[in-house]
Order: C-alpha cells, then structure tokens, then sequence
C-alpha cells in the first residue's frame, strides 16, 4: 500500500487526473483485493464518493466500517477530495444473451397444437407426403 500511495501522492499533485479517476484508483488500494471485487466505486458528487456493492449484507458491513475506510482513503489521496462515503447495492444485471435471427425464429405451426406426439409425428409426415 505504501508504493501505492507514493504513486497516487505524485498523481495527485498534477492536473491531468480528475478528482473522480484519483478516487477510483485510491479505492482498491485502500480496500484491498477482497473487499474491491465486492464493491466498486461509482462515481464522486460533492465530495461523496458512491460505491456500488452487491447486497444488503456487504452495504451494512461497509457502512459500519466507513470511517475507517474514509481515513485510510484520505492518507492515501490526501483530504478535501472524498469526504464521505455512501454505499449503494448495484442493480442486477442481464446475463448475456445469444442473438437469434430472423430466420432462426420458425412461424407456429398448427402440428403444435396436438397434444399425442405420436399423432403429432403422424400429422407431420402424412403433410410432407402430401406436399411431396
């Protein structure tokens, strides 16, 4: 954490990193490893940095913890940038989907509508027959 707040410190003394990139690069630095994968910062508003979590269980845990946090996160980055912290449980999100076609998309047949697959098989193959 020690480079890591060497590098952040040199950082910050330049204009061409934001306030908000600085907060976003201080937070696993800060957090560590493990409680980075299960929150991650969002964006900064007056001073407020949002942290997106995945639960109730890690937004009441962070929520206890978050002076701490906001102390560890001001010797690194320095004060005055994030003055308080505000924890958020993140929207779930669709899985990726596989895209389908136009084509791959079949119209409704009528043979669905019988309900004895055998009959249903018999349907389909005397209309092949018939169309044949």
């Amino acid at each position: 954490m020690e480079r890591a707040g060497k590098i952040l410190a040199k950082i910050k003394n330049s204009d061409t990193i934001s306030p908000q990139d600085l907060a976003h690069a201080a937070w696993g630095a800060t957090v560590g490893k493990r409680i980075a994968a299960k929150a991650s910062p969002k964006a900064l508003v007056r001073g407020s940095l949002i942290i997106e979590v995945e639960d109730t269980v890690w937004q009441k845990q962070l929520f206890h913890l978050r002076f701490d946090i906001l102390a560890k996160l001001t010797s690194v980055i320095g004060s005055g940038i994030v003055t308080n912290l505000e924890f958020r449980i993140a929207t779930p999100r669709r899985p990726p989907q596989v895209a389908q076609s136009h084509r791959e998309i079949a119209p409704p047949d009528e043979a669905d509508g019988i309900e004895d697959p055998v009959l249903r098989i018999l349907y389909r193959q005397s209309r092949k027959r018939a169309s044949a």
